[in-house]
């Protein structure tokens, strides 16, 4: 595959002294190609140099949000001075509630337009496959929720007691969506605003601080934002050519968060595809035999897991203190008080007596979310205990983890969880029906080369995920430093 020229981004001044900012991107992606990227950024002042690619050197944000010191940002374009202006949001952005479209006239197959529900605006990612629904023609009244290029939409409503909405996206075509209920349209005013600025301007920790403490109780559990008190917000906003240079600069930032996006899924993809030849035997290792030489390796002979695994769990009925670890289908094995809010089971007041003890090397599944790949592997975490519910187990000799491990996330071992599954309204795989499921089962040398090479994948995904989450820290510093 051919190799692209890195482009780079101009040297831009900033007042905080010289901002160079460095974006290796390529248009294509192979699989083993070492793609570096950099992005940072060098701050020279009173004698000292910041990076902020390195978040624990970011600056904090104003402590006080309604804090009455100047405002002027700490990092800024050499070419702008004075105070940005505070004023309401309602004074700069035109804004546009969504409209209640009826649900017995909405179709479930493509048309003319495509609803933008809440559903779609899934954690700041605009997500049209979610439960999509579309609409043929629109009347007089309904034209004016036809979403134009650049409008930006915010959600409104959540649940209480947490900051599950006030997630926003930025729309990329004109008139092909349509703007319902519980959403808000942020609309740029002409010669007044930047819509990539106001986009920058409502992911700054100030807006959030404004935003959720504007919020008030609804139906049960949940939380709404109004449109009036929206509206009324107060934010620092600088002059039109500021906003826009501003805007440009983040631009190039999120367009290499994009570019490692793509990376990560172009990556993930050719995962898929391997495992699936691999595990399909359309591709085969071969192995050494005992003088050093290349030959065919041995034809695979199928087990069931019982065969292969053993259970394991001791109690840990002396109460001891030890790391509590939670299950869950991204990271597999993950310290409980980050899954749960910096809460743990200790913290609740939960018996972990009746917890079981996992030792490195070892398994372990929620035996009713396995169906959503909830399973994780120890590697080397040791004297840690999970929940009672949790299956865990071990391997015998002659099955390689990491095989299994790979082999558990195919879409063939799926099926056979659904098989195997039992229950009422929840449906469980305990180890009894687990150890029914067959593998196929090369032998211990090839086993080894599948899960070197897949392994030798995920070390590639995991390193591109390091990347985008290092320029999302470094955008994230931006966003304090060049924002009042």
């Amino acid at each position: 595959m051919a190799e692209h020229t890195p482009k780079h981004q101009p040297t831009l001044s900033l007042r905080g002294g010289t901002t160079k900012q460095t974006l290796q991107g390529k248009r294509n992606v192979e699989p083993g190609k070492k793609q570096p990227v950099q992005t940072e950024t060098s701050l020279r002042g009173n004698g000292e140099e910041a990076r902020l690619g390195n978040p624990k050197q970011t600056a904090e944000p104003n402590a006080n949000p309604e804090s009455k010191e100047p405002r002027i940002p700490t990092l800024r374009f050499k070419e702008f001075e004075g105070e940005w202006e505070e004023t309401k949001l309602s004074n700069k952005i035109e804004f546009i509630a969504g409209y209640a479209f009826k649900s017995s006239k909405m179709k479930n197959t493509v048309s003319k337009f495509q609803l933008i529900k809440m559903s779609n605006v899934y954690k700041s990612e605009l997500q049209l496959d979610r439960n999509p629904s579309f609409w043929d023609d629109v009347n007089e009244r309904e034209s004016k929720y036809i979403l134009r290029e650049k409008d930006i939409l915010l959600t409104l409503t959540g649940t209480v007691g947490k900051q599950d909405y006030g997630y926003s996206i930025v729309i990329l075509e004109n008139n092909k969506f349509l703007l319902n209920q519980r959403l808000v349209c942020l609309r740029y005013v002409e010669n007044r605003t930047d819509s990539d600025f106001i986009n920058n301007l409502i992911k700054t920790s100030r807006f959030f601080y404004f935003f959720f403490n504007e919020s008030k109780g609804g139906t049960g559990n949940q939380t709404n934002v109004g449109i009036e008190d929206l509206r009324n917000i107060k934010l620092n906003i600088p002059s039109l050519p500021e906003q826009q240079k501003i805007a440009s600069f983040l631009s190039a930032v999120d367009k290499k968060i994009q570019q490692l996006t793509k990376k990560k899924a172009l990556l993930e993809d050719y995962k898929k595809g391997v495992m699936q030849q691999l595990f399909s035997q359309k591709i085969r290792f071969k192995i050494e035999n005992e003088v050093g030489e290349l030959v065919e390796a041995p034809d695979w002979e199928e087990k069931r897991l019982g065969e292969l695994t053993y259970k394991v769990g001791k109690k840990n009925k002396e109460n001891i203190q030890y790391p509590i670890y939670s299950i869950n289908n991204q990271e597999g094995f993950r310290p409980q008080s980050e899954q749960f809010d910096g809460l743990n089971s200790n913290d609740r007041g939960y018996d972990i007596s009746m917890y079981k003890i996992v030792n490195s090397e070892t398994f372990a599944y929620n035996p009713a979310r396995i169906n959503v790949g909830s399973i994780g592997y120890s590697y080397n975490l040791n004297k840690v205990i999970v929940s009672s519910l949790y299956v865990c187990f071990k391997t015998k000799g002659n099955l390689e983890d990491l095989y299994l491990l790979s082999y558990l996330d195919t879409y063939t071992f799926h099926k056979d969880i659904l098989r195997y599954e039992e229950g009422g309204v929840r449906q469980y795989l305990f180890y009894d029906n687990f150890s029914h499921i067959k593998i196929p089962l090369p032998s211990i040398e090839e086993q080894q080369k599948i899960a070197n090479y897949l392994s030798a994948i995920d070390t590639k995904i995991e390193g591109v995920n390091k990347q985008i989450e290092k320029t999302q820290a470094f955008k994230k510093g931006l966003l304090q430093r060049m924002f009042v």
